[in-house]
């Protein structure tokens, strides 16, 4: 069987913490700012844990990065 080869695309966009969660960046921060909320856009800015269905996935598109 061959090699798992990595997803590069979910390797660019998720970061894995050193206990091994996901985190990810909320979406709607790249445009069409002007009628949001400061207080709203500043909640976007921050990085979010993928939720358990959504880790699953991710973990199996990164199965063939090293040390995973």
């Amino acid at each position: 069987m061959p090699k798992m080869k990595t997803h590069k695309g979910t390797k660019k966009r998720v970061k894995v913490t050193g206990t091994g969660k996901f985190m990810l960046r909320h979406s709607g921060k790249s445009h069409i700012l002007t009628k949001k909320s400061k207080k709203r856009k500043n909640r976007l800015g921050k990085d979010i844990e993928a939720p358990v269905g959504g880790s699953r996935k991710i973990a199996k598109l990164l199965a063939g990065q090293e040390g995973r």
